[in-house]
């Protein structure tokens, strides 16, 4: 029986990766970061016997690739055992990180127990914008740094810039930056508006021209730089026709572990107050993954409203993604707003157009800690 068939007869199949948040700790307080306000504590945090667990369930039930994320992974003192034990259950690994608290020694050692690949996020194309939008001085120097020292041990690199309206126009230069950098990857992501930009929607907005500009620009820089540079784009969701399929559909094929344990299908899924979710201190993970009722919840299509329900891309986006239905409509279940053929469309460019300010300078509510500079 192929997955799909698996899945339309109501069976999951075992997910691919698995997004590891080893801490929220992060010198960073990036306006648009991805983690929840409410961010969870030192005390908190798996200990890393838990995670080992975790890695070696994970591997169990078939997953490939592990993604060591946060927060800021490095602010974690066991990564080195944590990367090994990872690699020690066969599991691909990726570390997913800002560049900084990584020495080039710190590097050396994760490379020599097996780390797979790095991808480094880069927040503005020079120190000045960089820096801003980070929060944090001298953070664009230690990523040019750190790019050097991943070229160095052989390890691939991916680099990924979130875009949004103070940087969207450097596109190009972001590619170039990429490129200059030894990357193999770029990762040109339109922000999301879940968490903290969500407290920045009107800094971080990019007008529709700024998206068609940047469509264009990612295309011709395909074509032009293929076999050099794999470019990974997520277009804007307000401006698009279709929804893209949210982590390959609910359920389907990612599962995130966050720093206590608890086990969500996204980043963002702890906004839909109707679901309750399940931690790896109290049921493994694959049990979690099959018989939870929140991964349950929205898998496969049976759950579907109409239009959704009688379109015929339903198994292409799975009726897009849940949390935006949830923060626009009230709905999880209803189609995301950002297809064409919701009646919230409308509402969703007007929001756009309402959150666009001209001062690209206004100040950013940085994540949860202070202003800058």
């Amino acid at each position: 029986m192929s997955a799909m068939s698996k899945e339309l007869s109501g069976i999951a199949p075992p997910p691919m990766a698995m997004l590891a948040e080893l801490t929220h700790r992060c010198p960073l307080a990036c306006p648009y970061c991805s983690n929840p306000l409410e961010l969870k504590s030192v005390a908190q945090e798996l200990a890393t016997e838990e995670w080992i667990r975790v890695f070696q369930e994970a591997s169990e039930m078939g997953v490939l690739h592990l993604h060591l994320s946060g927060g800021e992974p490095a602010s974690r003192r066991d990564l080195l055992e944590l990367t090994k034990a990872a690699v020690d259950c066969g599991l691909y690994t990726n570390l997913i990180t800002s560049g900084i608290g990584i020495t080039e020694k710190r590097l050396d050692a994760l490379a020599d127990v097996g780390l797979d690949h790095v991808q480094l996020s880069i927040q503005g194309v020079d120190q000045k914008q960089a820096d801003r939008v980070g929060g944090y001085k001298g953070g664009y120097e230690r990523k040019l740094k750190l790019a050097a020292w991943v070229h160095a041990t052989g390890i691939p690199l991916t680099v990924n810039a979130v875009c949004h309206r103070t940087n969207m126009d450097d596109v190009p230069a972001i590619i170039e930056l990429a490129l200059e950098l030894g990357a193999r990857r770029l990762e040109i992501a339109t922000v999301q508006f879940h968490g903290w930009a969500i407290k920045n929607r009107a800094q971080l907005m990019p007008t529709k021209g700024q998206v068609e500009a940047t469509t264009k620009i990612v295309e011709n820089a395909r074509n032009a730089l293929e076999g050099k540079l794999v470019i990974d784009y997520v277009p804007a969701d307000y401006y698009a026709t279709y929804p893209k399929a949210c982590m390959g559909g609910w359920g389907r094929i990612g599962i995130n572990v966050d720093p206590t344990g608890l086990v969500l299908p996204c980043h963002a899924a702890e906004s839909i107050p109707s679901l309750t979710f399940d931690n790896v201190r109290e049921k493994s993970l694959q049990d979690i993954w099959y018989h939870s009722d929140a991964f349950n919840a929205y898998r496969g299509t049976k759950w579907m409203q109409e239009p959704c329900r009688s379109c015929d891309r339903k198994l292409v986006d799975f009726g897009g993604c849940r949390c935006q239905a949830m923060a626009i409509a009230g709905d999880a279940k209803a189609t995301d707003p950002a297809c064409h053929k919701s009646p919230l469309k409308a509402k969703l460019l007007e929001l756009a157009n309402e959150q666009i300010r001209p001062d690209q300078n206004a100040p950013f509510i940085y994540r949860g800690r202070y202003n800058f500079p």
